[in-house]
């Protein structure tokens, strides 16, 4: 969620970032002030990881996993990307582009930089420019979407400026892999699962959620956000074992999808015994003779569960994590707060706020757990700076120093521990 172009949403937080990291297990915050990462292994604090002050107005910062490897920009030098380790306070090296940075996606193999008009791909092991994707349509927003996964490492982005279409790309082959007309109108947000096997979209009239079998672009799933009104989508976000998809937009509500298939969700029929039942019973037989597009809003998936946000109108970021045995939907939002929820893996319905967090890490007084207890049902297993030596990549667009290569090896990309508290302050 990068709101450097909306920093009037943050009010007086200061607040020009916020992303989870890829399994959801940290945040991390971009402020006037520097960035901090914080643990979100407890519902009842925002744990701080680690805060630098050295680097003021972050407006991106992501990390890579548990690692400590993260990736900065600055607004003020918004085309410049510095890759550090914030645990040894080094940069490793830094890269120059031909325009403003707008989104960077990270996994274990990729590390992808988007522009407005192009994406460079970087191998992550030494941070050389692999590929650049040229002439792409112009993308303002920067959307993009980078599966986590090693096996299915594609990455998703924008195929027109006019219409839905979704250009999928093999970042480990460095070729296209399909293209999919997703929507009549332009994608507004993208959202691989964890195996790199599904791919959710969303369109700017945000009525509409569909998901994707990846590379192949078979349509999987289909649910409507709603008919009465069209809505920015701020976010989609699956949960990690791939059962639940959350999207949050401009509006108070979130809505999560449960992403089962027809034979999961099979019930015996059985003869309606009121009006309510013989009316659904002929409308649904109905279908079969009504146009495409109103057929279509009967066989739409409908929302498992919503949450009720206390705010409208806001930047927002959501995922879904396991904290504490819990499934829960957490909701960064650009008012500055950080919000938990939630929610009931067989019943659904309405998801209970549980705490709500200030990003800036501050406590907050009103801050209390609301009915906690009667609402926990655990999930039901489902089937400071060194400076490297230059190196020229202007045929592949970017300009930039090479990693510190020792360093570079020390970054342990499988490590999956958060590491202990540290605060780096440099005048």
């Amino acid at each position: 969620m990068n709101l450097a172009s909306q920093s009037g949403d943050a009010g007086g937080s200061q607040l020009l970032f916020a992303n989870f990291n890829q399994d959801n297990t940290s945040l991390a915050v971009g402020t006037n002030s520097g960035y901090k990462f914080f643990s979100l292994s407890s519902v009842d604090k925002l744990e701080l990881i680690y805060e630098c002050t050295d680097t003021e107005d972050v407006c991106i910062v992501e990390r890579l996993f548990s690692s400590s490897l993260v990736a900065i920009v600055s607004l003020k030098a918004p085309r410049k990307l510095k890759v550090c380790h914030f645990q040894k306070g080094t940069e490793l090296c830094n890269y120059s582009y031909s325009n403003t940075i707008l989104a960077v996606k990270l996994n274990r193999q990729r590390l992808i930089v988007c522009l407005e008009e192009s994406l460079c791909i970087h191998n992550i092991r030494d941070m050389k420019v692999l590929h650049t994707i040229r002439e792409t349509p112009p993308n303002p927003s920067g959307l993009c979407a980078l599966s986590i996964s090693n096996d299915n490492c594609y990455l998703a982005y924008p195929g027109s400026a006019t219409i839905g279409e979704v250009q999928v790309f093999d970042t480990v082959n460095l070729r296209a892999a399909n293209m999919i007309p997703a929507h009549d109108s332009p994608l507004a947000a993208l959202a691989f699962d964890a195996s790199g096997t599904k791919l959710a979209t969303a369109s700017e009239k945000g009525t509409v959620i569909r998901v994707f079998s990846i590379p192949e672009g078979q349509k999987l799933f289909e649910f409507r956000r709603g008919v009465k009104r069209c809505v920015s989508i701020c976010s989609l976000a699956f949960s990690m074992e791939g059962l639940y998809l959350s999207a949050s937009s401009n509006t108070e509500t979130v809505h999560i999808f449960k992403l089962e298939t027809p034979k999961e969700k099979y019930v015996p029929a059985e003869e309606p015994t009121t009006w309510g039942g013989y009316l659904g019973k002929v409308l649904m037989a109905s279908t079969t003779y009504l146009p495409s597009q109103v057929t279509e809003m009967f066989t739409q998936g409908r929302a498992f569960a919503t949450v009720r946000l206390p705010f409208c109108g806001h930047k927002n970021i959501c995922a879904l994590a396991v904290i504490q045995k819990i499934p829960r939907l957490l909701v960064a939002a650009a008012d500055g707060y950080l919000y938990l929820y939630n929610l009931d893996p067989q019943e659904g319905g309405e998801c209970t706020l549980m705490k709500q967090h200030r990003l800036d890490g501050s406590a907050d007084p009103s801050n209390e757990i609301l009915e906690q207890g009667s609402h926990d049902r655990p999930l039901v297993a489902q089937t400071a700076v060194t400076k490297g030596f230059l190196v020229y990549f202007e045929e592949q667009g970017a300009v930039g120093g090479a990693g510190l290569e020792d360093d570079l090896n020390d970054l342990r990309l499988e490590e999956e521990n958060e590491q202990p508290p540290l605060i780096l302050e440099t005048d």
